[in-house]
């Protein structure tokens, strides 16, 4: 009793002491500061200063497009970190939730519950609460980088406006100070690029002469592979009299493009050289760079009117126009390009050295009002040609139109319209028809039996033994790779000259990789093609492993035909399957939000893709079964054949007269099938024979036996047997039964067989009987014929003896008896 009585009191002691320490430590759950909570909240005390000093960076870059950009991305930046910094509360909101749920509401007034747990649902709720306030302020901020985004749209927009119609006095502009101003900004200029010269020749001119040597030498690498490897693309042929439009429009677009890309290539290695070896001084810099971006424009304006017009072969023009116009046509835009190209680093040296408004509004005016002439010129040129053609008129009127139209804003005052005008027209108008070339050519290369007039698709039917199929498959993957390619290198020219910014496309490019959301699903371009991807690399990744699968380990390890079949059938749908799911994955999705599309899928099964389904599964008990396998022999109803591919939905049979049935598997699941050959070949064959009355059956029985054992290809075990069938009405009728090794001989063997018995036969005077019938006639009573028989009556009589003959030979015929199908 002493010992039960301490044995509970020490248990009431621990009770009471896990009671103090729960109490505790929810007290302390209830007191102590989560350090999430303080951490983000000094997250958003740092977020919140980075946006007022953003929206100060804001007021005071209000007049620069490129820097309203830059803070733009920042507070894009910021409002993905505002994102994360909410998301991060996500997991222990989860859990605070779930345990306030365990605990329940709160009692009502009067009923009471433990201190522990009121004290921890408290401690909870006290701390929701402070992550809803830390959430909130998230939320706040948030909205306002928002706002400012959205106010950086607008200030650029109106901007851009103000650009395009503001108007300016031509007359305060050509006042006497003009050429003042002129003299002063040359001074300057002069000055600064000297000071420069000076210092490079003295200091930096090993450096120089480093940076154009590596550019020229990458540039020349470039070139000359391009053209060793693209030669037939970029050089016109001058002895071709009539080459195809195909053939001009690759030599345009390539001989355009490559040699722009190696200028490009060697200006922006000078750039980064000069950079790295610290020759470019910060004005001078800007100088340089505007400088080289002109050039590249201009040789690239330059050699897309020489692709296109080709003064010197008429053969590979594009535009049906004569020589002369076409030599004045690549000059006025050549002109044109540098005028514009001059005005534009004129601009920057301006900007640089912050020169008077009046010199940039007399550049301007002069600049646009030369384009305008040359555009006048251009429309007033004559376009002699083989044959009239309606763009005649209409770049005749378009140009002249143009040229008027900047010609008559620049007078007005509208100085900045009329610049943005006349550049569209130079540097647009030769991106887009360069572009447009592009896409003339992949669409020529798409077409059927474009890519075998190409040199590369000679090249493959020649060298390859390509066919035009294959030719034409390729041409179609070719020109999707030329339509890319021109949208991802001409898209953005075109908006760069249009206003935006490389801070826009980059913007762009975030939200397309990022993704949208439509309902609860949410679309990522860059995953789905990361998915296409990973299917496209596990397809053939499976194809491989089927390949070295069935080829190096199947065929090592002797296994049969079918066996290799169905493996090989399996696994490559495993693959196929795995690679899906992988790829959807890839591409973003969760799985489990398909649950929808997979109850729509059951209920669709359900109603209409039954026998689809049927047939998927029966195709799959065949190749696990394995009944029947590719190369057995098979009847199938009225079918028989040899199997050729099972396949899950359906299997191919060939029959002997070389004709392929589709069968759907759930008919030879459901059905019966014979297999001739399911676990070996060995088959037997008969033989039907028949002799006259009276022939020596036990010879004739010994002759049957002993040709059938001296065949070669018939088994001796089990060994031939020769049966007396029956005694017909005609014949005594034997049965030859032999076994063979392989039934596919089965009709070799029967046809050997029958030759030998004729021979056999023959030699021993054995005869073969045949049916035969005797027919008697008996003719009518005298009384009723009439004597002598007229021509018509005769006739009747003669016909009626026939039809009889007829009819008892037919009852004399003997039935024939069923074989077994002839293989052949």
């Amino acid at each position: 009793m002493e010992f039960d009585r301490l044995w509970r009191l020490f248990v009431l002691s621990l009770v009471a002491v896990a009671m103090l320490v729960s109490t505790a430590s929810a007290q302390g759950l209830g007191n102590t500061a989560n350090p999430l909570i303080e951490q983000q909240r000094g997250f958003i005390q740092e977020y919140t200063a980075r946006a007022d000093a953003l929206e100060k960076e804001i007021a005071a870059n209000s007049d620069h497009d490129g820097k309203l950009v830059e803070i733009r991305l920042k507070l894009e930046a910021l409002s993905r970190e505002l994102f994360a910094s909410a998301v991060a509360f996500r997991p222990r909101l989860a859990e605070i939730n779930a345990r306030l749920e365990q605990l329940g509401p709160a009692p009502p007034e009067g009923q009471q519950e433990l201190d522990i747990v009121s004290v921890e649902r408290e401690g909870l709720l006290t701390e929701k609460g402070e992550i809803n306030a830390v959430l909130g302020l998230a939320e706040s901020l948030s909205i306002r980088v928002s706002g400012l985004i959205e106010k950086i749209g607008l200030m650029r927009s109106e901007l851009f406006r103000n650009v395009l119609t503001k108007r300016y006095s031509l007359t305060e502009a050509f006042d006497g100070e003009t050429l003042a101003d002129v003299s002063a900004e040359y001074d300057n200029f002069y000055r600064s690029t000297s000071s420069w010269l000076k210092f490079v020749f003295q200091y930096k001119f090993q450096s120089v002469l480093a940076a154009a040597f590596f550019a020229l030498v990458a540039a020349a690498v470039l070139l000359v592979g391009g053209r060793r490897v693209f030669r037939r693309l970029i050089y016109a042929d001058p002895a071709a009299e009539d080459p195809s439009y195909l053939s001009r429009l690759s030599v345009a677009f390539w001989s355009t493009l490559l040699p722009t890309v190696a200028v490009a290539v060697f200006l922006l290695l000078t750039i980064f050289f000069f950079n790295y070896f610290n020759v470019l001084r910060g004005d001078i810099g800007i100088y340089i760079n505007s400088l080289f971006t002109v050039i590249g424009v201009v040789f690239c304006v330059n050699r897309l009117a020489n692709a296109a017009l080709t003064p010197r072969l008429p053969n590979w023009r594009l535009i049906s126009i004569d020589t002369r116009t076409s030599k004045r046509l690549v000059l006025a835009v050549t002109a044109m390009a540098v005028v514009i190209g001059f005005n534009t680093v004129l601009t920057v040296v301006n900007n640089t050295m912050g020169s008077p408004l009046s010199l940039t509004i007399v550049r301007s005016f002069f600049s646009s009002v030369v384009v305008g002439l040359l555009l006048i010129l251009v429309g007033l040129m004559r376009y002699e040609a083989d044959k009239w053609k309606p763009w005649h008129s209409w770049l005749r009127y378009t140009a002249i139109g143009l040229g008027l139209f900047i010609i008559l804003t620049a007078l007005l005052g509208y100085i900045g319209l009329a610049t943005f005008a006349a550049q569209q027209v130079v540097i647009t108008g030769s991106v887009l028809i360069t572009a447009y070339i592009g896409f003339l050519s992949a669409r020529a290369i798409g077409a059927e039996g474009g890519f075998a007039e190409t040199s590369v698709g000679r090249w493959l039917a020649t060298k390859g033994n390509t066919d035009a199929t294959t030719l034409d498959q390729f041409g179609l993957v070719v020109s999707l790779a030329i339509n890319l390619m021109v949208l991802l290198i001409f898209l953005p020219l075109i908006l760069f000259m249009w206003g935006f910014q490389p801070g826009d496309i980059q913007a762009w490019a975030y939200k397309l990789g990022s993704g949208f959301t439509i309902g609860t699903f949410r679309f990522s371009p860059v995953g789905i093609l990361t998915g296409v991807v990973v299917f496209i690399v596990g397809y053939f990744v499976t194809r491989w492993f089927q390949g070295w699968l069935d080829g190096s380990v199947m065929a090592r390890g002797r296994l049969d035909t079918g066996v290799r079949n169905s493996i090989r059938t399996v696994v490559g749908y495993a693959g196929l399957a795995l690679a899906a799911l992988i790829a959807i994955s890839s591409a973003g999705f969760d799985l489990s939000n398909f649950a929808l599309i997979a109850g729509g899928l059951s209920l669709g099964i359900g109603f209409g893709l039954q026998n689809v389904v049927s047939n998927f599964v029966s195709g799959l008990i065949l190749l696990a079964e394995r009944p029947f396998k590719a190369g057995d022999w098979i009847v199938a109803g009225a079918v028989s054949g040899t199997v050729k591919k099972i396949s899950v939905r359906a299997t191919e049979i060939e029959t002997f007269q070389r004709q392929s049935v589709i069968l759907p598997n759930s008919e030879l699941i459901n059905s019966a099938v014979g297999n001739w050959t399911h676990r070996n070949k060995l088959g037997r064959i008969e033989i039907p024979v028949g002799v006259a009355y009276g022939s020596d059956v036990r010879k004739v029985h010994a002759m049957l036996l002993e040709l059938a054992r001296s065949h070669p290809l018939v088994l001796k075990n089990p060994e031939p047997f020769v049966l007396f069938a029956a005694l017909g009405a005609s014949s005594l009728d034997f049965e030859i039964r032999v076994f063979l090794g392989d039934i596919n001989n089965g009709a070799i063997v029967q046809n050997d067989l029958r030759f030998a018995i004729i021979e056999k036969f023959e030699a021993e005077g054995i005869e073969i009987p045949f049916p035969q019938s005797v027919i008697t006639v008996k003719p009518e009573e005298p009384s009723l014929m009439k004597w002598p028989l007229d021509d018509d009556a005769a006739e009747a009589g003669l016909i009626a003896e026939a039809d009889a003959k007829a009819a008892a030979t037919e009852k004399s015929k003997p039935k024939r008896r069923t074989k077994r199908p002839d293989p052949n």
